[in-house]
């Protein structure tokens, strides 16, 4: 394969499409606000709070996204993220935060393994069995709840929940520091892949260029809400997992091939049922800093935000059927769905078309993605 035609398949549709997708809605966000005399689209500060409010739905769509790559997926996360998020505010007045937050993790974990042990060791389908917990696990935060609002009453217990939440790093040189690291990494994968003649990755390369861009906007005076932070290190570790580890490797042959998977010697078992263990875990880590948050849980929390999840890492080119995706292009399909939902609210252009433009655009991006993939094939 050519140098030319590497970069011809790298800057695709298929391969780059979600970043296309999301540098084109801020250019349009920004000339909407540009033409109705409205502050900058762009600025650092509403380019930080597009990041914070998707950080729940990143972080539980880098782990959807695990799911999806071994070949299943996962209903259930925002029912476990509300009953951890139950169990957190339930708790924390009596046991204090560490404990508490201990809890409601290990409350999402177990979840997660009951999912995975029932849709892979008795053989139920994944979307009856996670349709099933979603119901069942709401239902169990009616109950701990009692149908009415929890919230938490001592100052110094809410203080430590705020401030695991609430707190801002100065985020400037860091980012920078990273953003340098990542096209560094980027360039040496280009180069390394040009050599072998294979696909190239501009991942690390387009995400460093991306969060030095970001860092430039908000200054030398950035600080960045702790969930942003949280989301970066989740990523991080997801993607190199995924990429540079034996672990990573037999995920995606689990989901790509799960019978040649078991011939090779792996157990197929054990890393379907631990996908669904990390999802559990990232979904009551989010619900986590949902509690922290407001300091306070109502029995409808975060209803519905399973399909923006979903919806999430179907747009940063997931398949269905398991064996291919990546938890940064996910995060980026976070990124769309948030950025629609904020500048539908800042330009003020009707909430009432704001579901059908967002679920127009998921079916465009699975269109766009399963039209790039007959054409690969052909």
């Amino acid at each position: 394969m050519t140098a030319r035609a590497q970069w011809r398949r790298s800057l695709s549709l298929r391969e780059a499409g979600v970043y296309y997708a999301l540098a084109l809605l801020m250019a349009a966000l920004a000339g909407f606000a540009a033409a109705r005399g409205l502050p900058p689209y762009l600025s650092g500060g509403n380019l930080t709070n597009i990041v914070y409010q998707a950080s729940l739905v990143g972080i539980m769509g880098v782990a959807m996204t695990i799911v999806l790559i071994t070949g299943a997926f996962d209903l259930s996360v925002a029912s476990v993220a509300a009953l951890a998020a139950a169990v957190l505010i339930g708790l924390a007045p009596s046991l204090g935060f560490p404990l508490a937050m201990l809890a409601a993790l290990a409350t999402g974990a177990a979840i997660g393994l009951i999912n995975g042990a029932i849709v892979n060791l008795v053989g139920i389908n994944a979307f009856i069995v996670t349709l099933g917990s979603l119901t069942a696990v709401r239902g169990l935060v009616l109950t701990l709840t009692d149908g009415r609002s929890l919230m938490v009453e001592d100052p110094q217990v809410l203080g430590q929940l705020l401030a695991f939440e609430s707190g801002r790093v100065a985020a400037f040189w860091p980012m920078l520091v990273l953003a340098t690291a990542l096209v560094a990494l980027g360039v040496w994968q280009i180069g390394k892949a040009r050599a072998a003649e294979r696909p190239l990755r501009p991942g690390a390369l387009v995400g460093g260029l991306v969060l030095a861009a970001l860092a430039l906007a908000g200054g030398p005076g950035l600080l960045l809400p702790n969930p942003v932070l949280y989301l970066v290190v989740i990523t991080a570790v997801a993607a190199f997992v995924l990429r540079f580890t034996v672990t990573g490797r037999r995920l995606y042959a689990v989901g790509g091939n799960a019978e040649a998977a078991r011939l090779s010697g792996i157990d197929v078992t054990a890393y379907k049922i631990g996908a669904f263990v990390v999802s559990g875990l990232a979904a009551g880590f989010a619900g986590v800093l949902f509690a922290s948050r407001l300091g306070a849980i109502n029995p409808t929390a975060l209803q519905g935000s399973e399909l923006t999840v979903i919806a999430a890492a179907i747009l940063g080119g997931t398949s269905l059927f398991g064996g291919l995706g990546s938890v940064l292009k996910s995060l980026v399909g976070a990124l769309i769905l948030i950025t629609l939902t904020n500048g539908f609210n800042v330009l003020n252009l009707g909430a009432n078309y704001q579901g059908l433009i967002e679920g127009l655009v998921v079916i465009v991006a699975a269109a766009i993605y399963t039209v790039g993939g007959r054409s690969a094939q052909r």
